[in-house]
């Protein structure tokens, strides 16, 4: 065993005992245990599984992702104190009291891409499964905890459409199975932009979108689906059906989140207050309201009576100190 296997090995046990726990599940509820649907089904049970054992960090990056929006302004003051000095030093500088900013507010620009970075082991897990689930069935290979060589035979046997959950756009003749993947690919790379065109269009505020890392993010909202397109035509219609599900799942679920708990300052809070309004209810609580500063303010006038003009504070001193009489 090499490297690479005995890296993915763990990930790869998780994943088929998941799926086959789930196939368990549902071939003793009656579903036949040659049934393509069946290995469906026990995919998206995988996928339901992984994205529960995600919600905490769900949170946490939720809160990251907020912290990162309301620490927005004082970025900004850094970026433009150093606009224009392209010398290392300036470069360094700027880093430095960037991520001295992110510590002090106990937040990570890196934390949106946590739980993608987290379920890439346990795709490759699934990937390597699927693809190999051939060889397994031939004897060549040997089984990955509950998915034994007879469940192999079981789920190469089994069909969707007339297509295998290991057949793949690229190396397979199968004409179904060349649809089906198509269509996959096209779902898992509009789900994956909608997903994050949501998030960028209705749950940040101005001065968030303004920022250099989301404009970095807006290049990334074209970027990914590309590779996806690009990637997918190497992955077995199984792992096209899980990425899918699991952005389906991210879609509704950031979909909740941005509904009910939306960013301050963004588009998303501002119509959670307009239906809060047309429903007579308050404004929600998130919703920050941003004072002036102090060299702003103007002295209001004064309903009636003599203005009241304003006194420095070195001009009431000696106001103050004057003796009496005088």
């Amino acid at each position: 065993m090499g490297f690479f296997d005995t890296l993915l090995f763990p990930f790869e046990w998780f994943v088929a005992n998941i799926m086959v726990g789930f196939e368990m599940l549902l071939t003793s509820l009656g579903m036949a245990e040659t049934s393509g649907w069946t290995w469906v089904l026990s995919i998206v049970g995988l996928v339901i599984t992984m994205r529960i054992l995600l919600i905490p960090l769900f949170v946490r990056q939720i809160r990251s992702q907020r912290r990162m929006q309301e620490i927005q302004p004082e970025l900004m003051k850094i970026q433009k104190k150093y606009k224009g000095k392209k010398d290392e030093e300036s470069r360094k500088a700027m880093t430095e009291e960037s991520f001295a900013l992110y510590k002090q507010h106990g937040t990570n620009p890196f934390s949106s891409c946590l739980p993608l970075l987290i379920q890439m082991p346990f795709f490759f897990g699934l990937f390597r499964v699927l693809n190999y689930a051939d060889q397994l069935a031939a004897g060549e290979r040997t089984g990955r905890g509950l998915f034994t060589q007879e469940l192999a035979i079981q789920m190469e046997n089994s069909t969707v459409f007339g297509a295998q959950l290991s057949d793949t756009f690229l190396y397979d003749s199968n004409g179904s199975a060349k649809i089906i993947a198509a269509v996959l690919i096209v779902a898992m790379s509009v789900t994956q932009f909608i997903t994050s065109h949501q998030l960028m269009r209705k749950n940040m505020s101005a001065a968030a979108l303004d920022s250099p890392m989301a404009r970095q993010q807006q290049v990334l909202i074209y970027v990914l689906p590309v590779m996806f397109g690009v990637f997918g035509v190497n992955f077995p219609i199984g792992v096209l059906i899980y990425w899918t599900t699991t952005n389906l799942w991210t879609m509704g679920q950031q979909f909740y989140v941005i509904r009910s708990m939306p960013a301050p300052g963004s588009p998303a809070e501002q119509a959670l207050a307009e239906r809060r309004k047309a429903k007579g209810k308050p404004a929600p609580s998130s919703t920050l309201t941003i004072e002036p500063d102090a060299k702003d303010v103007v002295d209001p006038e004064p309903t009636g009576g003599q203005r009241t003009q304003p006194t420095s504070k070195k001009r009431a001193k000696r106001k103050n100190n004057r003796p009496k009489g005088r």
